[in-house]
């Protein structure tokens, strides 16, 4: 089932509204395993709006072969990028793709009657609180997947394969890791914050990341992508 829901914009990285029905009961597993993922939404949302996955929309697998949560069911993110607004879901692996992708044109389609001027003068994170009730009410509708609308968009062109791009997290952290590298100037005599992050022994030992340089809402660890 849709696990968690951000929507964002595209030119700056900047989450609008979100709905997170990841785990409801508040075990620290839960609330870390909540965090995380969400977490992960944010660093795809920010690499999106950097022009570094492929547009209009991509599946990322999330990668639970991690000794932290090893019972933990494999999840699928996907996402949809439409006039400069990007959507993204958490599902698990299960959860079919088809629905996962109506799902998000579902919200697309709800969004696309707000105006455009009030988009854009959003400044604050998760400020656009009216559309978070909007993602709630449509998500309802996708929870079981044998009903007869669920299973209409299921048959419908069934034999038509999505084409859409599908790629691992890992991949995606590593190459954000190695950009960071190669972008520190190699002519500036004092390393800047990147530089000493990425090749730092506390980086090697923990395997953290944090862009909180980079990206103005964003701190994402290594350690709990891999979770």
């Amino acid at each position: 089932m849709v696990k968690l829901t951000i929507v964002g914009r595209v030119k700056d990285g900047l989450p609008l509204a979100q709905e997170a029905r990841y785990m409801n009961n508040e075990t620290t597993t839960s609330h870390n395993l909540s965090s995380n993922y969400k977490q992960q939404a944010e660093f795809l949302l920010n690499e999106i709006s950097k022009g570094a996955l492929p547009l209009p929309s991509m599946t990322i697998r999330v990668d639970h072969h991690s000794f932290k949560y090893p019972l933990t069911p494999c999840k699928l993110y996907g996402y949809l990028v439409v006039n400069g607004i990007c959507f993204i879901t958490l599902c698990d692996s299960s959860y079919p793709r088809k629905l996962a992708f109506n799902y998000l044109q579902d919200l697309q389609k709800e969004f696309d009657k707000f105006d455009n001027g009030l988009i854009h003068k959003i400044t604050k994170p998760y400020s656009f609180v009216k559309f978070d009730s909007i993602i709630s009410s449509i998500r309802k509708q996708y929870i079981d997947t044998r009903t007869q609308a669920n299973l209409s968009k299921l048959n419908a062109n069934r034999h038509r394969e999505l084409d859409i791009v599908t790629g691992n997290m890992s991949d995606i952290v590593e190459r954000r890791r190695n950009s960071e590298i190669l972008e520190t100037p190699a002519a500036n005599n004092i390393p800047q914050i990147s530089s000493l992050l990425w090749g730092s022994p506390r980086l090697e030992a923990r395997n953290c990341i944090d862009l909180d340089t980079h990206c103005n809402h964003y701190c994402y660890c290594l350690d709990s992508f891999m979770g």
